[in-house]
């Protein structure tokens, strides 16, 4: 008998799958405020080289030290990286002429004065992470995902080794631990090692929440249940531009990201382990008092299950025939043996890879658009939801692969397009970038539901860390792209539209799990 099939008898999608999935919704929404806080951590206000007192000074305005000491750019502001070897008094007569002789320029000796009408601080202005340091400061953002991609190989291993919930709770603890030594760092080396081990510790917590929510609800709501879940991670993107736009100081706004997690961790008391994995993994009276928990919750109260009946007709007292030797082991290696599970974990790698390389690309350039950061954040976070709505109506009509492909497809389009159009086009560009938030959005909502609808139960967390684990590669590269800009202005949306629209052709190979019941075995793939 399979798995779906006692679903149904205690009730599939009933008020015990409903107090489940609200409470691990919780931890859902704090996701997305620690994997784009670096947005805000690490926003790098307007600034200029300080310029030391001269006595020369003491008559002029700060406006006319800044005209005789910093070169401007072609459109009239200051340069950020660079000073004048000596005050340059003659622009004060015209600061038309700027000097066309680089000899009399020099990088910043003194340190940077920064624009703190936004930020109160953040670790650029906390360690000066600017102009010949400004990759330290992106490097940060990646480090946060080298944990996360570490944590999706440990926990994907864990989880199915030991259990989702115990992971799920060993995750939760150790985000709050890491969380808030970030918040006390004293120094850059400090927070990037920190903020390592938090991305590792998260990394369980997005890997775990959604397959152990989906275990317990049968077909017809697993759509429902996937794009619920995704729904809070857009609440939580919102949630992410309320709260920065209220603690503007780097230490704090660690701190209020962090603290949701402890609610999780209460919540999580009522929550049961997987019936499934239990009796994967030949913990069958464990399962067994969850089952009558669930069947009671649901109403079923004349539910009875008992392992020892095999064969008994009686529609109430169902025997659990297709639990697997718990001698079994599965490991990584076991997605790459047979043919068509290698197949599915090359083509799953490479779209994981493309969703979320774009998805962050995107995600990091709040600035890039014309809106204010903080606008950006917020919009980009609503703009989910609808995009969200969508899928739940396209995944149930024209399937999963069409609608990982097309939507993963369109944003690199949509990335193109802005490469295209000109920066005096704000609005237009704007436009664009949010239909390309959008489809981003869909396209990872969509492959969550769809990874783990591909994988058995045996393998289930090994697949999703894997996929995981290329996913957090994608997000790890992502803000590295940034840095490509002094090659070529456009060079970092170029590579984000290409990987895009390549990674989203590759989902047309994948198998459509549409209506079909999830494998719980290797044999059911192959």
């Amino acid at each position: 008998m399979k798995f779906e099939d006692l679903l149904l008898e205690i009730g599939g999608f009933g008020r015990f799958q409903i107090l489940i999935l609200f409470i691990l919704c919780l931890p859902r929404i704090n996701l997305p405020m620690h994997f784009l806080l670096h947005n805000f951590l690490a926003a790098t206000p307007s600034h200029h080289c300080a310029i030391p007192h001269q006595e020369a000074f003491v008559n002029l305005t700060r406006e006319e030290i800044l005209l005789i000491s910093i070169p401007r750019e072609p459109d009239g502001t200051f340069k950020s990286c660079e000073m004048f070897l000596q005050p340059q008094f003659h622009l004060l007569l015209n600061s038309s002429l700027q000097p066309e002789n680089n000899s009399i320029i020099q990088h910043c000796q003194h340190g940077w004065v920064y624009d703190h009408s936004q930020f109160t601080s953040t670790i650029s202005t906390q360690w000066d992470l600017v102009c010949e340091q400004r990759g330290l400061n992106q490097a940060t953002a990646t480090f946060f995902f080298i944990g996360v991609t570490v944590g999706a190989v440990v926990f994907g291993y864990l989880s199915d080794r030991f259990g989702r919930k115990a992971m799920l709770l060993l995750s939760l603890v150790c985000s709050v631990i890491f969380g808030m030594l970030s918040a006390a760092s004293v120094s850059y080396s400090m927070l990037a090692i920190t903020r390592t081990l938090t991305g590792l510790a998260l990394s369980g917590v997005s890997l775990i929440v959604l397959p152990l929510g989906m275990e317990w609800v049968d077909i017809q709501h697993r759509t429902f249940t996937g794009i619920l879940s995704s729904i809070f991670w857009s609440i939580g993107n919102m949630l992410l531009a309320m709260v920065a736009y209220l603690v503007r100081e780097w230490h704090w706004l660690l701190v209020a990201v962090t603290g949701p997690c402890l609610l999780s961790i209460v919540c999580l008391w009522w929550v049961p382990e997987s019936a499934r994995w239990l009796i994967a993994n030949g913990k069958v009276k464990q399962a067994h008092q969850h089952l009558l928990r669930c069947a009671r919750m649901n109403g079923r109260k004349d539910f009875v299950v008992s392992p020892e009946v095999r064969n008994c007709k009686s529609e109430h007292i169902l025997p659990l025939s297709f639990t697997p030797s718990p001698g079994e082991s599965y490991s990584y290696i076991s997605l790459f043996r047979t043919p068509v599970l290698r197949k599915i974990s090359l083509c799953a790698g490479a779209v994981w890879f493309g969703v979320a390389f774009s998805y962050y690309g995107m995600s990091m350039n709040l600035t890039g658009f014309g809106l204010n950061i903080y606008i950006s954040q917020f919009v980009f976070g609503v703009i989910e939801i609808p995009a969200k709505m969508i899928m739940y109506v396209l995944v149930n009509r024209v399937g999963r692969r069409q609608s990982q492909a097309w939507t993963l497809i369109l944003t690199g389009l949509c990335i193109g397009v802005n490469v295209i159009v000109p920066k005096t086009f704000s609005s237009l560009r704007s436009v664009v970038a949010i239909m390309g938030k959008g489809f981003s959005e869909a396209a990872f909502t969509t492959v969550f539901l769809y990874t783990s609808e591909l994988y058995p139960t045996v393998l289930r967390q090994n697949g999703m860390g894997y996929a995981s684990f290329m996913a957090r590669l994608g997000g790890s590269l992502a803000p590295l792209m940034f840095l490509l800009d002094e090659v070529w202005r456009s060079l970092p949306e170029v590579t984000y539209c290409g990987i895009a629209v390549c990674c989203g052709s590759v989902a047309f190979l994948l198998p459509e799990t549409l209506n079909v019941r999830l494998p719980e075995g290797i044999e059911d793939i192959e």
